[in-house]
């Protein structure tokens, strides 16, 4: 997200020479048209990211319309404005900061490290002792290194730290002072990888060991999750049946000495296609379900309650409550979700 704000303020107010002078200079036409063009381009962009959030809890289309006509909850307008404010504020003004002091990733990254992690590394032994040159010279005769301490790889990193003092948590892995370096490496004519990508023993001349308990361990890990994953997703089931009881009665005698119990039966269908539904029951001898209206269209990515009644004959209650379970499936039988809730009434003593 920074980089793509980085990239709109480049695009608005030019490189950084031109926009210290931009920011130095009175407030006038040229000033305001880029100043807010590029705040503007960044509101929309953090709105946008707002509205994907909380896509995630509400049907994305739902959403985007509720927006268009301002028919938004409290609870969705705080959430958008919240992600919104957050990726503008983070995104356009504290970028790197967020790295240095909210990230946990360089606070954990230790625990992960050892001397045969792939890091970026400056090659001391290569580089030292650093010190500037003319194009062509000879560094052995004299006395110096490969770096001509330029200090490129300092001004591109973002975080500002020096890789030349070794890895610091600050470092993000970005790999700019790789490139910074490789650059200057090629006009002076001397071999890239000064500062690249490499291990701490390939450093001191060791071997690296690529397969080491840890490696093995975090790809196991690493696997089970990606099977935990893909299971959850292959077994997953497109509708959600939730069942709320009526709390005014437990149950209600009917003439004919049937009882009834009413429930709120909220229905969520999580399909790419609208479908109608079913309701039925089991559990009890002679049960069965009654619902308005008996066919429930529900469209894609929407929610609907639906009251069903339970009725079954007072003979078959052996106790004052028993367990049934309400199945939901839909009219082309490819889904079909059951969930068990509780039937209350008065129960038969046998003589």
């Amino acid at each position: 997200w920074t980089e793509v704000f980085l990239w709109i303020e480049h695009w608005t107010e030019g490189d950084r020479p031109r926009r210290m002078k931009l920011d130095r200079g009175p407030w006038n036409r040229e000033k305001v048209i880029r100043k807010f063009s590029k705040h503007g381009i960044w509101i929309l962009l953090a709105a946008w990211t707002g509205l994907t959030f909380v896509g995630f809890f509400t049907p994305i289309r739902e959403l985007s319309l509720r927006v268009i006509t301002l028919d938004l909850g409290p609870w969705e307008t705080f959430w958008l404005v919240f992600y919104g404010f957050a990726t503008w504020g983070n995104a356009g003004f504290m970028r790197e900061n967020v790295c240095l002091y909210m990230c946990p990733y360089a606070r954990f990254q230790s625990a992960m490290f050892d001397r045969d992690t792939l890091v970026i590394s400056y090659d001391e032994a290569r580089g030292e002792p650093r010190g500037p040159r003319k194009r062509g010279a000879d560094p052995a005769e004299l006395g110096l290194g490969d770096c001509i301490d330029c200090t490129l790889c300092v001004q591109v990193c973002p975080t500002g730290i020096d890789i030349r003092d070794g890895l610091q948590y600050e470092c993000i892995a970005c790999g700019a002072c790789i490139d910074a370096c490789d650059q200057v490496m090629d006009k002076m004519g001397y071999p890239r990888g000064l500062i690249r990508y490499t291990t701490e023993n390939t450093l001191e001349g060791k071997p690296t060991r690529i397969l080491r308990p840890r490696v093995i361990v975090y790809s196991v890990l690493l696997l089970a999750l990606i099977t935990g994953t893909l299971t959850a997703v292959a077994m997953r089931t497109p509708m959600r049946v939730d069942i709320l009881p009526d709390r005014n009665a437990l149950y209600r005698e009917l003439d004919g000495g049937r009882i009834e119990n009413v429930y709120d039966v909220k229905v969520l269908n999580m399909s790419q296609q609208a479908h109608t539904y079913t309701v039925s029951a089991s559990g009890l001898p002679g049960i069965t379900a009654d619902t308005d209206p008996e066919r429930i269209e529900i469209a894609s990515g929407e929610q609907r309650n639906v009251p069903v009644r339970l009725r079954v004959d007072a003979s078959v209650m052996s106790t004052p409550g028993t367990d049934v379970e309400l199945t939901v499936t839909s009219e082309d039988g490819s889904v079909s979700v059951t969930e068990t809730t509780r039937f209350h009434g008065p129960y038969h003593r046998g003589e």
